[in-house]
């Protein structure tokens, strides 16, 4: 049950006005912003890298022609501005604020361009996350995007559920990995999803393995795939899956993630087009 519900709630017979369980009770963006699609980008758990695919995602749909936004709702884990390159701070208006953009003209909000360091700590309670969060949709100026795409935190919590609450997403994509355990939080995610009335896109199997430099064999390094399985068990679309790739990782950590031109990319372009399809 959402944090928020009737203590006995039914979501699709609920008539309270504040239960948290119904699903999304959508707010309007900035004024000046004009918004075509909404992409929520969600794991059950960390470290199954899905802020690198928000990036992988976001840079095939720029590359693909579109104008491209990422709302950065990993409030205290943020590292999207790390993979772009991107470290100017939002320019302050009168009527609300102006993300920077990356070099490829990637527009940004990240609360770690709003802090003094990028390493300092945000030691936040879940009201204040969540108000970050709307903060940075609401009173951003995103311009005219084609697709704003939301790197959310893991798990099922305070900034997960604002979100799938209060923006209109067009859908979810969910990270996992090879792991059991993910496999089991996938389950969480897509019930989550499910009481919020938000569909789910598709699921992404991320680091399903490495490919050998010397050989090209493929090495399973967390035991064999079980995207197609989880998929399946959860009712959901294969988008498809990603190996382990040092360049991408690389090109990361230098903020240069925009110019990674390797295999994932394709994949990417793959996971868009079965995505608008």
């Amino acid at each position: 049950m959402a944090t928020g519900a009737c203590e006995t709630c039914n979501p699709a017979t609920c008539s309270s006005t504040t239960c948290e369980a119904k699903g999304p009770s959508r707010i309007p963006p900035h004024e000046l912003s004009n918004i075509k699609h909404v992409i929520g980008i969600m794991s059950g758990k960390g470290g199954v890298g899905k802020s690198s695919v928000t990036a992988l995602l976001a840079v095939a749909l720029q590359q693909a022609g579109y104008q491209v936004g990422i709302l950065d709702a990993d409030i205290t884990g943020p590292s999207i501005p790390r993979m772009f390159g991107v470290r100017r701070p939002p320019e302050g208006t009168g009527h609300g604020m102006i993300p920077p953009q990356s070099h490829g003209g990637t527009r940004i909000m990240s609360l770690n361009l709003l802090l003094p360091h990028e390493d300092d700590p945000v030691i936040w309670r879940g009201p204040l996350i969540g108000g970050a969060v709307k903060q940075f949709w609401t009173d951003v100026i995103w311009g005219d995007l084609d697709y704003l795409l939301v790197d959310l935190p893991p798990g099922t919590g305070d900034a997960p559920l604002t979100v799938l609450q209060s923006l209109p997403l067009d859908g979810l994509v969910i990270v996992s990995s090879p792991q059991e355990l993910a496999q089991m939080v996938v389950r969480k995610a897509v019930k989550m999803a499910a009481l919020m009335n938000v569909k789910i896109l598709g699921l992404v199997e991320n680091m399903s393995y490495a490919v050998c430099p010397d050989c090209g064999k493929e090495i399973y390094l967390f035991g064999p795939s079980r995207a197609g399985e989880a998929a399946a068990e959860a009712g959901i679309t294969l988008l498809g899956t990603l190996p382990l790739d040092p360049d991408l990782t690389a090109l990361c950590d230098h903020g240069r993630v925009e110019d990674y031109r390797g295999p994932l990319l394709e994949r990417a372009r793959e996971f868009i087009r079965k995505i608008a399809g």
